[in-house]
C-alpha cells in the first residue's frame, strides 16, 4: 500500500446519493480508466456489474490485495474519488462492493498530464535548501548568522559605525520595531536638523509621528553622541512560499560627514546582495539524473532514488531543477511539492507544480514548444485506446 502525504488537498464536492455516483460511473467511465488509489503500481479497476441493490462488481489485477476498503479514481471532466467497502472477495482481483461515499474536484485538471517512456527525459541539477528557514518565527540558523557576521566584517568601511543584526520578536526600540513591521528604511540625513527626522517619502519612517513629543530629546541625545547622519536599511528575505519577512537590518551611522541619499541607495543594494549570499548558502546542487514518470504544462511526477536529494527534498516546500528533453537543451523550472509518496522499494515519489521559470528568456514558451509534439501523439494513443474499448 502507498502511503500518500498531500500538502496541496484538493477542494472537493460531495455526491448526495449512490444514485448519482452511479450514474457519473456509467455515463463518464464506460471508456475512460479508473484506477486504484495508494497502490504503488497504479492498477486499473474496471466495473464489470451494476448490480440492483446498488452494489458494484469490480476487476483488477489478479496480485492486488484489498483491506476491506477501496477508493478508486479517475479523470474526466474534473477528478473524482469513490471510497468503496468489500463486501464479499469473489476471487484473485474481483470483488463485490458498497458504494460509501464520493467526491468530486470543484476544478478540472488545467492541463493534460501523460507518461514519459524512460530515457525521453530526465530531472536533473537540482537546487534544494540544505534547511528551511522559518524566518517568520526568527529562527536563524548558525550557517546564516555566519553570513551576516561575515557581511558586517566585509563592509565594515562603509561608514564609521556599520552594523547587520537580527530583528528578534521581543524587539523592544521603537524605530526598529517599525522597521520590522513595516519593512520601511530610515534615513536621517542630519542628526541636529529637526526636519530630518521626516519621512522624505512612504517609503522611509517618520521618526519625527513615532516620537512625537519627545522627538527633541531624541535629537538632542544623537547630538550628543557625536553622530552626523543614520540610516538603516531593512533586509527583506522572501521565503518558499512567496511572503516577505523582514528578519534583519543593516545600520551605518557617521561622525564625521552628513550622508546622502546615494548612500541610502548603496546600503539598499546591499540589502539585495545580502539575502542573495544566504541563499546561495542554503542551496545545494545534485546534479543527479531522476525519473519524471509523468508530466503536464503545469506539473510533473519525479521518481527520487538518490539518498542526497531525497533527505534534502523532503524538508523544501519547492526546489529548482532542470528537465532535459532527450536532444534538447536543458530547461530550468520551479516545482512546488504538492504531494509526497514512498513505493515498496523505499523511493520517493514527488508530485509538483511549476509555479515559476528561471531568469533565462522565453524559458517556459521554450518548454510549451517541446511539449506540444508529445501531447498531440498522447492525444492520438488515447483516442486510438478509447475506440479500441468502444469496439
Amino acid at each position: 500500500m502507498l502511503k500518500t502525504e498531500q500538502r496541496k488537498a484538493r477542494t472537493f464536492n460531495s455526491f448526495e446519493t449512490v444514485a448519482d455516483v452511479i450514474r457519473i460511473l456509467r455515463d463518464q467511465f464506460s471508456t475512460r480508466k479508473l484506477y486504484i488509489k495508494y497502490d504503488v503500481d497504479k492498477h486499473e479497476v474496471m466495473i464489470n456489474e451494476y448490480n440492483q441493490d446498488n452494489t458494484l462488481m469490480i476487476v483488477t489485477d489478479p496480485n492486488y490485495r484489498s483491506d476491506g476498503n477501496i477508493i478508486i479514481y479517475g479523470l474526466s471532466d474534473k477528478y473524482i474519488e469513490v471510497d468503496l467497502e468489500v463486501i464479499q472477495d469473489m476471487g484473485p482481483g474481483y470483488y463485490k462492493c458498497r458504494i460509501r461515499s464520493a467526491r468530486r474536484a470543484t476544478e478540472g485538471r488545467r492541463d493534460l498530464r501523460f507518461k514519459l517512456v524512460q530515457g525521453e527525459a530526465v530531472a536533473t541539477n537540482f537546487r534544494v535548501s540544505k534547511h528551511t528557514i522559518d524566518l517568520s518565527k526568527f529562527n536563524i540558523p548558525t550557517s546564516i548568522k555566519v553570513v551576516l557576521d561575515q557581511f558586517q566584517s566585509v563592509n565594515s568601511r562603509f561608514a564609521d559605525q556599520f552594523k547587520v543584526d537580527v530583528l528578534n520578536m521581543d524587539i523592544r526600540d521603537a524605530v526598529l520595531k517599525n522597521i520590522k513591521n513595516t519593512g520601511k528604511s530610515l534615513f536621517i540625513q542630519d542628526v541636529s536638523d529637526p526636519e530630518s527626522y521626516r519621512a522624505m517619502t512612504d517609503d522611509f519612517v517618520d521618526i519625527a509621528s513615532l516620537y512625537g513629543n519627545d522627538l527633541e530629546k531624541l535629537v538632542k541625545k544623537n547630538i550628543e553622541k557625536g553622530l552626523k547622519s543614520i540610516i538603516i536599511v531593512p533586509v527583506i528575505y522572501i521565503t518558499e512560499d512567496q511572503n516577505s519577512v523582514t528578519f534583519a537590518y543593516i545600520q551605518a551611522v557617521s561622525k564625521t560627514s552628513m550622508m546622502g541619499i546615494d548612500k541610502v541607495i548603496d546600503l539598499k543594494d546591499m540589502s539585495f546582495k545580502l539575502v542573495d549570499r544566504i541563499r546561495d548558502a542554503n542551496t545545494m546542487l545534485i546534479p543527479v539524473h531522476q525519473q519524471i514518470s509523468d508530466i503536464s504544462r503545469g506539473g510533473a511526477k519525479l521518481r527520487i532514488t538518490d539518498p542526497d536529494l531525497r533527505k534534502y527534498i523532503q524538508k523544501s516546500r519547492g526546489f529548482i531543477f532542470d528537465i532535459v528533453f532527450k536532444l534538447q537543451a536543458p530547461l530550468t523550472i520551479y516545482g512546488e511539492i504538492k504531494s509526497t509518496s514512498v513505493d515498496h522499494e523505499g523511493n520517493l515519489l514527488i508530485g509538483v507544480d511549476f509555479e515559476g521559470n528561471s531568469s533565462r528568456k522565453d524559458e517556459m514558451k521554450r518548454f510549451y514548444g517541446v511539449l506540444k509534439p508529445m501531447e498531440t501523439e498522447y492525444k492520438a494513443r488515447l483516442m486510438k485506446s478509447m475506440k479500441a474499448r468502444k469496439a
